[in-house]
């Protein structure tokens, strides 16, 4: 609407369309209201030039009331000698509610304008002419600028509405725009939290595991050569140093945001890799038995969490249990379900009592993250026994870390 080369092209065709109108032959008989029509033209188009047009890229407040008053005293000369002369109605109204800063405005605008068209009708059709011509005069003058008043009214109304519901519907936008930049930056927030709290997992699960075994190992090979025994010592040293070498293996893995196991792809392997580990950190009896025909189905994320739980699970014994045999059973289906069951005849706890640490939790969440079930059963003085069940996979998704 503030497109100044319309209004121009408007105004253009409607001053042309009178400029025909009065060139052919105006209506009205006496060459004195030929001229005020031409006069009231000239007067119409100098006050969109000078007033109207400059505001409609420069807003006054003063040019709205002057560009109203020219075009009311345009319109009262112009139909009075020549009613097509209302045509520029179509042009008068509208530029009044564009340049009207409300509603009050532009409705007090149009009445004034009217108020120029009842007056030119009402000369035309011979008030001034007295006795019974009169009434008929004001009732068609009323008619004519009434109808107009009423449509443009209206039709401002709707303009306005329909302005008014863009500029909500742009400040919404810019609303939506700022949250959902907010939320995208709350999501970036919380996705790097939660990979924080994936590499505290992996770390705990993974380097500091091996760092403890590490420890525990080197005591043993500092105790064994007190007491002489070189041998043994030596053995010990040389699993220190196999051990030192996977905890580098896992935090290569860890950088590179891989599954921070051994190479082995398989899962029997890295399963029985790690249960020999173990064995030789405690030297406790520990039984395998694995049911892996169809593990080739088991994503590898499945994998790292039943590895995780395994590891996490045979470090709390050699913490806790004071166990002197494990039993760790592995089995994975065809469909990709997955359990892993680890039983210790070691103290046991109570459950319900129990005051979680960081690797109880740790493995109850990425198993839950996962989709699967985390089961501890435990007596004190019977042991204890873990048990978790990963679902079957579903075709062409893997687990949630």
């Amino acid at each position: 609407m503030q497109n100044r080369r319309w209004w121009d092209a408007a105004v253009i065709a409607a001053s042309l369309m009178v400029v025909v109108t009065l060139t052919v032959g105006p209506s009205g008989e006496s060459a004195t209201a030929a001229a005020v029509a031409w006069a009231s033209l000239g007067l119409f188009v100098l006050g969109y030039i000078f007033v109207a047009r400059r505001a409609l890229t420069s807003p006054r407040l003063w040019r709205l009331p002057v560009f109203v008053a020219a075009s009311a005293v345009a319109l009262a000369g112009g139909c009075a000698g020549e009613p097509f002369f209302a045509i520029l109605q179509a042009i008068a109204y509208p530029l009044t509610w564009v340049l009207a800063v409300d509603r009050r405005r532009a409705i007090g605008g149009s009445v004034v304008i009217a108020l120029g068209t009842f007056t030119g009708f009402a000369l035309f059709s011979g008030i001034l002419a007295g006795g019974d011509a009169v009434l008929p005069a004001l009732a068609v003058a009323a008619a004519v600028a009434g109808f107009g008043l009423a449509f443009a009214i209206a039709f401002g109304l709707w303009m306005a509405g329909v302005v008014e519901y863009g500029q909500e519907r742009a400040r919404l936008l810019g609303e939506l725009t700022a949250a959902q930049a907010e939320v995208e930056s709350l999501s970036r927030d919380r996705g790097a939290a939660v990979e924080r709290e994936r590499l505290a997992r992996d770390v705990h699960d993974t380097l500091a595991q091996t760092l403890a075994g590490l420890a525990i190992l080197s005591e043993r090979a500092g105790r064994q050569l007190d007491e002489g025994r070189a041998d043994a010592a030596a053995d010990s040293i040389a699993t220190v140093e196999r051990l030192s070498r996977d905890a580098l293996d896992e935090a290569r893995a860890i950088v590179s945001r891989m599954a921070a196991v051994p190479s082995d792809t398989a899962l029997g392997d890295a399963v029985d890799r790690l249960v020999s580990r173990f064995r030789a950190e405690t030297g406790l009896t520990i039984d395998l038995d694995l049911q892996l025909d169809s593990a080739g189905v088991l994503p590898r994320e499945s994998q790292l969490v039943l590895l995780r739980c395994l590891q996490e699970s045979l470090a709390n014994v050699r913490k806790h249990a004071a166990a002197t045999r494990v039993d760790v059973r592995v089995s994975a289906g065809h469909d990709g379900e997955a359990q892993l069951t680890i039983a210790d005849d070691g103290r046991g706890f109570d459950v319900a009592g129990r005051n979680d640490g960081f690797g109880l939790d740790g493995m109850a969440e990425r198993v839950a993250l996962a989709g699967g079930v985390f089961d501890l059963a435990s007596t004190p003085g019977r042991g204890t026994t873990l048990l978790v069940r990963l679902p079957p996979t579903r075709a062409g998704h893997g687990v949630a870390r």
